[in-house]
């Protein structure tokens, strides 16, 4: 099968088109033919090395040779313990235990997958796992009630994208804060409110609230602060090392005092969440919102692209075409 590859940490110039073979699925797991993937920021970090050596990727070089969380296509053989999906069954799912999406052919666990929502494409459908279960465990690590004034910092990317519409699924009030040129996206997406941080710093409106989520680059954790309501919550979602540094010492410190609360979240792959959001998908209530799309051969640019912070919503690999 077709597969990109990368055999040592470094820039997306690492990532090589390669004929590999192709899996055999244990007897918990299933073999999926691949039709699309989606590239996270999670690939391009991982490709850096030092935060992968750190958590046991490899300490010399990557142990999992071919990269891509984000899987949607269609079963083709199943293990002999395999109980929920048949051969033919399509599926999405992050799969990021064990990676392997970006390639024709991987075999996933079925605990981690669910079949892909009707409504969507297989493109489509890539775009979601990752990016809208981070987003949907955001907004319950800061919980979110209806009513709430949630502000969305980094609103435009693949995980705001989603969590603009999961908030509005909630009955919150969203105010969603990204650059010019994305402003009139996020208002179709329905936040209430949108803001140019280049033209406006919220956190000096005047302007507080309930809920405040950064799914960002680096903002000190004192400006966010002073943009929350007196007993309001801050959950660093992605961002800088820095960013991250600073929710994870200073948010408890900040929290033990009372009133306000700062923390940080941990996403994790989960086929109940994921399964929560193809319903809100098939509702109409959430739509993946997609920058562009790459054939497989042109990954490494994906990332890279990805890796820039550029891009409005989710980028795709086409892995192969649905026959």
């Amino acid at each position: 099968m077709k597969a990109i590859v990368f055999n040592q940490y470094g820039t997306p110039d690492v990532l090589k088109l390669a004929n590999v073979p192709a899996p055999t699925p244990k007897d918990d797991q299933v073999l999926i033919r691949v039709f699309a993937a989606s590239v996270n920021s999670a690939d391009y970090r991982l490709l850096s090395g030092l935060i992968p050596r750190l958590m046991g990727f490899g300490l010399l070089r990557p142990k999992d040779k071919i990269m891509g969380a984000d899987i949607a296509g269609r079963i083709e053989a199943v293990g002999k313990n395999i109980t929920r999906f048949k051969p033919g069954d399509e599926v999405f799912g992050d799969i990021a235990t064990g990676f392997g999406g970006f390639a024709e052919y991987v075999c996933a666990r079925e605990s981690i997958l669910v079949k892909k929502p009707a409504n969507l494409t297989f493109e489509q459908a890539a775009a979601v796992p990752m990016a809208a279960v981070t987003a949907l465990q955001g907004l319950r690590k800061g919980g979110v009630q209806p009513g709430n004034r949630v502000a969305i910092v980094g609103a435009s990317g693949g995980v705001g994208t989603f969590m603009v519409q999961i908030a509005k699924s909630f009955g919150v009030e969203v105010t969603a804060i990204s650059s010019t040129k994305k402003m009139e996206g996020l208002r179709a997406l329905g936040a209430d409110h949108v803001i140019d941080y280049t033209r406006e710093d919220f956190t000096r409106s005047g302007q507080h609230y309930d809920l405040i989520l950064a799914v960002n680059g680096y903002r000190p954790l004192a400006d966010y602060r002073r943009a929350l309501t007196p007993q309001g919550t801050y959950v660093m979602v992605g961002g800088e090392g820095k960013q991250i540094f600073e929710a994870m010492v200073n948010g408890p410190l900040v929290s033990r005092r009372g009133g306000q609360t700062v923390t940080n979240l941990t996403a994790a792959p989960n086929a109940d969440d994921l399964s929560f959001v193809k319903d809100l998908i098939e509702a109409g209530k959430v739509t993946p919102v997609i920058d562009r799309t790459y054939p497989l051969e042109n990954t490494a640019e994906a990332v890279r692209y990805v890796g820039g912070a550029r891009a409005a919503g989710k980028v795709i690999i086409q892995i192969q075409e649905n026959p």
